[in-house]
């Protein structure tokens, strides 16, 4: 394979290229590296290869001129990434893919980035090595080289190295032991001397298991996984954020479509509903709240039926569910609650199917924000009937989430549906 690297810094590369089985594999012919530097290409005196953005702001950035000279300068120049952080994401996928090639022309970007038309010039790709920004695309650049090289037929040694390994089942992989057998009084695990290959595959794929799980459970929605590992992980203690989250329904003060503050009544279904998204996704409780007395007693006689009446005889499961419901005259009450239950006052925040179009408001609050409350403290996310919540409960929360389909014109699901999808998105089974 073929890596033509464009820079400003060629020299950068000289040492991480030359080392190990990176400098074996250029020995033996598997890779060759063509670095082009672009000062090469620069005009005047100085070979200047930066200047000022228009429209002012900090930093510089590359010449469109130099870097389209170097890149013209290479005869099969084959796939062309650039690195930046904007980027889609290099994954152990795409590094398959890229694997394949015969030439890989790698931009490495300096200063805060490159003219924009050099996109429109040639047919680049954005690869980013994660979220974060490098001084430059050197470093990002022997990452992807080097998780591209290793896959190609004998680069490795041993063909199967490149297989057991993180990501290349969608999972993290699994510890390592060599010798002695004992060191400072930590020992090898036991099984991994047996010789009994079959409980070593199982014992190598628990750990891989417990690992994910552990320190990277978004991997687990797109690993493969067998009823076994399922199995596994259903046996395993996990984060359980949604423990720390509770939901309000409120019926009062709530906004018609004519945007005027009324009550709406407590329904069946409803509570049938919400109950059962905080049954299943372990949420710390579920609040339905009116001041209305003939509301609260009629919630009180649907949760009398399925928690101790004829209901919960013939549906135990809705009683456990139905565990989770509690019915209060308003929000204060539920957060009186919530700091008798856990010694803390909850975070709160509000829902809305609408952005705040204010001037000055405040940007919408993210699923990552209330992740990050839920770690550290309860949460009670409040939800509104009717049109939508008041602004008087809406003035009470730390911020409004950003609505479930905040890029379309349409957003107008029932109350049960976005409590489920909301939830969802915030306590993901793995969490």
């Amino acid at each position: 394979m073929n890596f033509h690297i464009v820079s400003i810094f060629p020299h950068y590369f000289e040492t991480p290229l030359s080392s190990g089985l990176m400098g074996k594999g250029v020995e033996g012919g598997l890779v060759t590296f063509n670095h082009i530097d672009v000062r090469h290409f620069a005009g005047g005196i100085h070979k200047s290869v930066d200047d000022r953005p228009f429209g002012g702001g900090p930093g510089m950035l590359l010449k469109l001129d130099p870097m389209v000279k170097a890149l013209a300068s290479i005869p099969s120049p084959g796939r062309i990434l650039m690195l930046s952080p904007r980027g889609k994401p290099l994954t152990q996928a795409r590094v398959r893919q890229l694997a394949s090639e015969d030439d890989i022309t790698l931009i490495c970007g300096r200063y805060e980035g490159i003219d924009e038309r050099l996109l429109e010039l040639f047919p680049i790709e954005l690869v980013s090595v994660g979220d974060f920004v490098l001084n430059g695309g050197e470093a990002g650049a022997v990452c992807l080289i080097e998780a591209v090289a290793r896959l190609l037929p004998g680069f490795m040694g041993h063909a199967d190295s490149g297989d057991e390994e993180s990501f290349s089942s969608g999972l993290l992989e699994y510890p390592h032991y060599t010798r002695p057998d004992e060191f400072e009084g930590l020992a090898v695990p036991e099984v991994l001397r047996t010789g009994d290959h079959a409980r070593i595959e199982q014992w190598r794929r628990e750990r891989s298991l417990e690992a994910t799980l552990g320190d990277r459970p978004d991997l687990l929605p797109e690993a493969r996984l067998s009823v076994e590992d399922v199995d596994h992980l259903r046996s395993l203690p996990r984060t359980r954020l949604g423990r720390n989250l509770y939901l309000a329904l409120v019926h009062y003060p709530v906004l018609n479509k004519f945007g005027e503050k009324v009550a709406v009544s407590v329904t069946n279904l409803d509570l049938h509903d919400m109950s059962r998204v905080a049954r299943s996704y372990g949420l710390g409780g579920f609040y339905a709240t009116t001041p209305i007395e003939d509301q609260k007693a009629l919630a009180g006689q649907l949760l009398t039926h399925w928690r101790e009446g004829a209901g919960s005889v013939a549906n135990p499961d809705r009683a456990e569910a139905f565990s989770k419901v509690k019915v209060f005259d308003d929000i204060e009450a539920a957060v009186l609650d919530i700091e008798v239950q856990t010694g803390q006052c909850p975070r709160l925040a509000a829902t809305s199917a609408r952005l705040d179009r204010r001037p000055g408001a405040e940007p919408a609050l993210t699923y990552r924000n209330l992740r990050e409350w839920l770690e550290k403290s309860p949460v009670l996310l409040v939800f509104g009937t009717g049109h939508g919540l008041a602004e008087e409960v809406l003035g009470k929360a730390e911020g409004v989430l950003r609505p479930i389909r905040y890029l379309d014109d349409y957003n107008h699901l029932s109350v049960r549906s976005a409590v489920a999808i909301i939830v969802d998105r915030l306590v993901a089974d793995e969490y």
